[in-house]
């Protein structure tokens, strides 16, 4: 089987190597690598069920493989100390929640947590980099509002200004586009994609993708079929077999996606004579 990978030239930063895990008696990531380079976007593409939530978890350390490794700095992730990890890496989950009574400032203030001892006050680097993850994601003005007032897609935005606020060294997104408009949508892969971070975003949208991404990697059935940059991979052929729909891709770069009606023709078999 051949495996795909994208690589980086070190051993350095966030790396999983042949990652598995079961779920329900199948395999939903199978023996999947991955190594950003650093600095870069890499964005997780994939059907629903086709293992990017999966291994968005594996590399954050929330879900253990049940084979291969994932490195932080070529060090076990099991094996490096919780905090250091916490530190390092920042999670922004697809569905997340907190306590309703908390503010904005409050939920973002949570991601200084690692960076400070326990029943500590709050320092002054740890407002300031509050306030630029509120200033980033356009949240300022709502810092004393509460949690429970904001709709799905501020919530959201919280979210992302609380793993700013952590500022993590890698950053790893659970559709972090759900419920936003195509406004905050760009806006906010945008940010991302300027961050002196690691990212890797589980996206459904290729245009997206294409656009916001240095590198994709194309998940299916759990396995890494393809991997290279968006002009590589985002292909016509690719977008038939992998997700079963017509399209037509243009030849820029990045690419843009257009969607067709109808099935995919269905190629005739090759026989010998």
């Amino acid at each position: 089987m051949t495996t795909y990978e994208v690589t980086a030239d070190a051993r350095g930063g966030l790396r999983a190597d042949r990652v598995t895990r079961e779920a329900g008696g199948r395999l939903v990531v199978d023996g999947v690598s991955l190594a950003p380079p650093p600095g870069t976007t890499v964005g997780l593409l994939g059907p629903n069920g086709s293992g990017k939530s999966t291994l968005l978890r594996i590399l954050a350390g929330v879900l253990a493989p049940a084979s291969g490794v994932v490195t932080l700095d070529g060090h076990p992730l099991p094996d490096t100390p919780r905090r250091t990890v916490a530190r390092r890496i920042a999670v922004v989950e697809q569905h997340a929640t907190t306590q309703t009574e908390l503010t904005v400032r409050d939920v973002v203030r949570l991601g200084r947590i690692p960076h400070r001892r326990a029943w500590s006050a709050p320092t002054p680097h740890d407002e300031r980099a509050v306030r630029e993850a509120l200033a980033r994601t356009g949240l300022t003005d709502r810092a004393a509002q509460s949690w429970h007032t904001l709709s799905g897609g501020e919530r959201q935005r919280v979210q992302i200004a609380r793993a700013l606020a952590q500022e993590p060294r890698e950053l790893l997104l659970d559709e972090p586009t759900n419920h936003l408009d195509i406004q905050h949508q760009l806006d906010l892969l945008s940010l991302v994609a300027e961050l002196p971070v690691t990212s890797v975003i589980a996206l459904h949208d290729l245009n997206l993708a294409a656009m916001f991404c240095d590198h994709v990697l194309i998940l299916k059935d759990g396995t890494a079929y393809a991997a290279g940059t968006p002009t590589e991979v985002i292909t016509e052929e690719l977008i038939a077999e992998v997700y079963g729909v017509r399209a037509v891709v243009s030849r820029e770069d990045p690419p843009s996606v257009r969607f067709l009606r109808g099935p995919v023709p269905v190629q005739p078999r090759t026989t010998g004579s």
